[in-house]
């Protein structure tokens, strides 16, 4: 086993322990931080993939998202947090029957399309150019990129605004 194998198990088991403690934690303050470690777990996995971008777009955007969602969302609502709310949804039963049909359709897919000697193809040295284009041209993702940021704009006046009001 490689040195690459083995930062691959571990950065894996990081974003499978950290995603599942994401969901499964009772504070909300402490699901950020695993979600920073999933996310800081992925751009590990980026690393070790040889994409240095999305790797670096992973920590600085993804990362600092969170942390902006701790400095907004957590901490300018600690005053909901307080509140008792129950510990068990009652409509538990229909998300297990969800997650279930979704894990059979998965299951399903995954066991569509297995082939079983795929060479992965060489990367051109030239991605970060061609990502480049493809994200500023007016064909590709511009407006896409656009609409989600002005959207983020707008839910952090919002955000501003409802704790003003108070």
């Amino acid at each position: 086993m490689t040195l690459s194998h083995v930062l691959f198990v571990l950065f894996g088991l990081m974003v499978l322990g950290g995603a599942i403690a994401v969901v499964t934690v009772r504070n909300l303050f402490h699901a950020a931080l695993w979600l920073m470690l999933v996310f800081f777990g992925m751009a590990g996995l980026y690393v070790l993939l040889e994409a240095p971008f999305f790797a670096a777009a992973q920590l600085f955007i993804y990362m600092g998202a969170i942390g902006i969602l701790i400095i907004f969302a957590i901490m300018l609502t600690r005053a909901f947090m307080r509140q008792p709310m129950p510990r068990a949804n009652e409509q538990w039963w229909l998300a297990v029957l969800l997650a279930a049909v979704l894990l059979g359709v998965i299951v399903f897919l995954i066991l569509q399309n297995i082939r079983p000697n795929i060479m992965a193809e060489a990367v051109p040295e030239n991605t970060i150019h061609i990502l480049g284009v493809t994200l500023v041209d007016p064909e590709g993702y511009a407006l896409p990129f656009e609409v989600a940021s002005v959207l983020l704009v707008m839910a952090l006046i919002g955000a501003v605004t409802i704790v003003r009001e108070r």
